[in-house]
């Protein structure tokens, strides 16, 4: 298997990215695999039940493979996903479920040629934002940006902004933090 950057970055969730990726481009069902994944994600990140579920280490494999199915039946996924979170599942990785679908979705925009920009910011992001973080990256070079968005309370305001191997943090928590090492520095 080729090292993709996806893969490197994103460590085990990022060989389980490649590996569907490969089974649907495979099966010629990239397109409903990777409209399915961003609705996993979709799913987990809006369901605290469900975040429960793939993130708790004490739910037994069996049964957190039971449920993690049942939802995926309801919710109307198709076969290869079904499958492939099956196999998470049975492999004892339910926790990295988020990770492997924003791997999955990583490695789908680099093979496309878009770059993604994982953003951080302590509250959610107002449309005009976006537009002003995705205008200021293009004028950095950026071009065609997909973002992966999440929230941290405890970075108090601002962003940190995450663009390959690419780290811009401007929030508080971290201008703070700076103020105090030049604080001590000075005593």
């Amino acid at each position: 298997m080729a090292s993709d950057g996806a893969t490197t970055q994103f460590g085990p969730a990022g060989r389980y990215a490649a590996a569907l990726y490969a089974h649907a481009s495979d099966t010629h069902q990239l397109d409903q695999t990777v409209e399915q994944m961003e609705a996993l994600g979709r799913l987990i990140d809006e369901s605290p039940d469900l975040r429960r579920l793939v993130g708790s280490p004490l739910i037994d494999v069996n049964q957190g493979r039971t449920a993690i199915l049942t939802v995926l039946d309801r919710e109307g996924f198709g076969k290869v996903v079904h499958d492939f979170v099956g196999v998470v599942a049975a492999n004892r990785r339910l926790p990295l479920l988020r990770p492997i679908v924003a791997a999955f979705a990583a490695l789908v925009a680099e093979k496309r040629g878009v770059i993604v920009a994982q953003v951080t910011t302590a509250h959610p992001l107002t449309d005009l934002q976006e537009q002003q973080l995705r205008a200021r990256l293009i004028e950095a070079g950026y071009g065609n940006v997909n973002f992966i968005k999440s929230v941290d309370p405890s970075l108090l305001g601002g962003m940190v902004v995450r663009v390959g191997a690419r780290l811009y943090d401007t929030s508080l928590k971290s201008r703070l933090q700076r103020l105090q090492y030049a604080m001590k520095g000075a005593a």
